[in-house]
C-alpha cells in the first residue's frame, strides 16, 4: 500500500523540564515537555508512568533508532517526533519520579491523573487541542484505561503491546498468579526509586501493598474492574499493536481490544521478536506516523484505505527482519477452517527422555478411552520443593508431565488465531494446574524456536488454567476462545473427570512439511516460560494428574487452519 504524504522533519527542539501539572485534587504532577521551538500550534503524545521521565534508557546497539539523551524506557523519542511537528509529554505518575503523593501503578488514580494530563496538554498555547497516546506496555495500559473515561481532547491511540485485563491479561493466567513478573517488576521499580537519587525527593514510594493487594484479590469480583479496561466504553480511534511472542502478558489485550472495544475505527496489527525493536523500527514508526498524522492532523496518508489487519507470518526460526507482513480483513480471519486434534493417550506414564511423547494428536477422535497420570508437582534434582523459590523457577527447567505429536506435516500448513484446548481431566488432589505448550518440532526432533520478549528462545503459543476456575461466563465465551468467569471456585473430588477448555493465546506458525505439532500439558511452566513463571497451587504437592482421552472423553487441541488466499 502507498503512503501518500507524511509529515516531514523540519523543526528544531525546545525542552522545558519538571513543568508542574495541577490535578482535579490539587495534587501535583511533573513532567517534561518537548516541543516543536518557535510559534506555533501542535498535536501532543502524551505518556504517564512510573519509569522516572528523568532516567535515560540505553538501548541496545541493534535498535533502528539510536541512544540519545532523551531517549526513555517504552516512549517515543522526542528527536524523531519533534521534528515532524509533534509535542511529546512526560508524567511521572503519582508517587514515582519526582511526582509526590502515594503510587498505585495502574490503579484508578493513576487513570484519572492521566484524564486530568491529557485535558491541561490540550489547553497549553502550543497545542492544537489533537491529543494522541502512544507507547509499549505500561504505557498501552494506561492508554486502555483512559480511553475508557473518554476525555474530550484525546483523539487518538496506539496501545503498543499491551495488556487491557489487568487479572486474565497480566496477574492470574487462567487463575493461576504470574509471580516471577509482578514480584520482579515491583521489587525492580522500588529500587529504582528507593535505593537511588530519587529516594531524595520521594521516600514514601511504592509503599501501597501491591503484590499482597493482588495476591488477595485472586477472584475476578470486582476489585480489578477499574484497573481493566472498559472496552464498551472504548470510542476513540486506535491502533493496536501485539507481539506473538508476547503469549504471557504482551499480547491478549491487543487482539480483545480489537475485537471488543466499541471504537469504529480501529486497527490491529501483530509483530514478533523482542518487547521493543519492533516499536522503533523504520516501519513501525511509520505505521505510528501515519495513523496519528490522519487522526491529529487531518493528512490523508492513505492508511485508512488499507485492511484493517496487518499480521507479520511466521515461517519459524526467524525474527522481524525474516518473515513478511500480510494484510487481512478481520479478526479472526473468516477464512479460517477450525480443526480439531484429538489427544490420544498412547502410554499411562510419563517417559523419561527430555522429548520424550506419551500421546498423539490425531485428526479423528479415538474410540477407545485411555488415560495418562502423572506427577501434579513434578521433581526437580531437589526433589519436590514447592515451598522453595529458586526450585520453583528450576521446575521450569526440565520436562515434567505429558506431551502429544501429530505426524509429520504433509505441506506447509499455516495456524494463525485463537486456540483452544479442551482436556477431560481429573486428580487425586482438589486442584489442578493446566500449563499448556504449543512447539515447532523440526524434522531432526528439535524444537524450533522463536524471539521471546526478552531475546530469549520461545515456542508457538502458551496457556493456562486451574482447574477450579474452569467455570465460563457463557455471554463471553466464543466457539473458538473460552472466557473464564474466575469468580467462584469449583474444586475437584479425587479422581472425578472434568471437562476443562482451556484458552491458549492467539498465535502464528506456518508448520513446515515434515514438521510437528508438539503439546506439552504440564504442572508448571513449561519450555520458553521465563522470565514470566507463575505460582503454582503448592497444595497439590504429592498429588497425582490424569489426563482422559477418546470415547465420552475426547479431550482436543482446536486450530485455526488457515487455507491459502485464493
Amino acid at each position: 500500500m502507498k503512503t501518500r504524504a507524511l509529515s516531514r522533519p523540519r523543526h528544531a527542539m525546545t525542552i522545558e523540564k519538571d513543568v508542574k501539572i495541577k490535578m482535579r485534587d490539587g495534587a501535583i504532577l511533573y513532567a517534561d515537555i518537548f516541543r516543536p521551538k518557535g510559534a506555533g500550534r501542535f498535536p501532543a503524545i502524551v505518556n504517564i508512568g512510573a519509569y522516572q521521565k528523568d532516567k535515560v534508557w540505553v538501548p541496545p546497539a541493534d535498535l533502528e533508532e539510536k541512544a540519545n539523551p532523551y531517549m526513555t524506557w517504552e516512549t517515543v523519542n522526542p528527536l524523531w517526533w519533534v521534528p515532524r511537528g509533534y509535542v511529546c509529554i512526560r508524567i511521572d505518575t503519582r508517587g514515582s519520579g519526582k511526582s509526590p503523593g502515594l503510587s498505585d501503578p495502574g490503579g484508578w488514580q493513576e487513570t484519572l491523573d492521566f484524564y486530568d494530563a491529557i485535558e491541561w496538554a490540550a489547553r497549553q498555547r502550543w497545542c492544537s487541542g489533537n491529543i494522541g497516546t502512544a507507547g509499549i506496555s505500561y504505557h498501552a495500559t494506561t492508554q486502555w484505561r483512559v480511553a475508557g473515561l473518554q476525555p474530550p481532547a484525546l483523539k487518538a491511540m496506539i496501545p503498543w503491546e499491551g495488556w487491557g485485563d489487568c487479572y486474565r491479561d497480566a496477574s492470574f493466567h487462567g487463575g493461576i498468579f504470574q509471580l516471577y513478573y509482578l514480584a520482579t517488576w515491583y521489587a525492580t521499580q522500588m529500587a529504582h526509586h528507593l535505593l537511588g537519587d530519587p529516594q531524595e525527593y520521594n521516600p514514601d514510594a511504592f509503599r501501597n501493598e501491591r503484590l499482597y493487594q493482588y495476591m488477595s484479590h485472586s477472584l475476578d469480583t470486582g476489585w480489578w474492574d477499574n484497573r481493566s479496561a472498559q472496552w464498551d466504553r472504548i470510542k476513540v480511534p486506535f491502533l493496536s499493536a501485539g507481539n506473538w511472542s508476547g503469549h504471557n502478558l504482551h499480547l491478549r489485550g491487543n487482539t480483545e481490544g480489537f475485537v471488543r472495544a466499541a471504537s469504529k475505527h480501529k486497527k490491529l496489527r501483530i509483530h514478533t521478536g523482542t518487547h521493543y525493536h519492533a516499536f522503533y523500527t523504520e516501519e513501525g514508526r511509520r505505521d505510528q506516523l501515519r495513523w496519528f498524522d490522519y487522526w491529529l492532523k487531518g493528512i490523508d496518508t492513505g492508511i485508512m484505505d488499507e485492511p484493517p489487519v496487518k499480521l507479520l507470518i511466521r515461517t519459524g526460526g526467524g525474527g522481524m527482519n525474516d518473515y513478511k507482513f500480510r494484510f487481512e480483513n478481520e479478526w479472526p480471519l473468516k477464512r479460517t477452517k477450525w480443526t480439531r486434534f484429538y489427544l490420544r493417550a498412547d502410554q499411562k506414564k510419563p517417559a523419561p527422555q527430555p522429548m520424550g511423547c506419551e500421546g498423539s494428536l490425531l485428526r479423528q477422535a479415538p474410540a477407545k478411552r485411555a488415560a495418562l497420570t502423572y506427577s501434579a508437582t513434578g521433581v526437580s534434582h531437589a526433589g519436590v520443593a514447592s515451598a522453595s523459590s529458586t526450585m520453583l523457577a528450576a521446575g521450569a527447567t526440565h520436562r515434567i508431565g505429558v506431551s502429544f505429536e501429530t505426524g509429520p506435516m504433509k505441506a506447509d500448513t499455516e495456524v494463525t488465531g485463537p486456540i483452544k484446548l479442551v482436556l477431560w481431566v481429573s486428580s487425586t488432589r482438589k486442584d489442578m494446574d493446566i500449563f499448556a505448550t504449543i512447539r515447532n518440532i523440526g524434522p531432526d526432533g528439535k524444537d524450533v524456536w522463536e524471539v521471546g520478549q526478552q531475546g530469549q528462545q520461545v515456542p508457538v503459543a502458551k496457556g493456562w488454567l486451574r482447574a477450579s476456575h474452569r467455570k465460563l461466563d457463557p455471554k463471553m465465551s466464543l466457539p473458538y476462545r473460552p472466557y473464564h468467569a474466575h469468580n467462584e471456585r469449583w474444586w475437584l473430588k479425587p479422581g472425578e473427570p472434568v471437562e476443562c477448555e482451556i484458552e491458549i493465546w492467539p498465535a502464528c506458525m506456518v508448520f513446515r512439511k515434515g514438521h510437528r505439532i508438539r503439546l506439552d500439558i504440564q504442572p508448571r511452566d513449561g519450555v520458553g516460560s521465563a522470565p514470566y513463571l507463575h505460582y503454582p497451587a503448592a497444595y497439590n504437592t504429592g498429588g497425582e494428574n490424569t489426563v482422559h482421552t477418546g470415547g465420552r472423553m475426547a479431550s482436543y487441541l482446536l486450530l485455526p487452519i488457515i487455507p491459502p488466499k485464493r
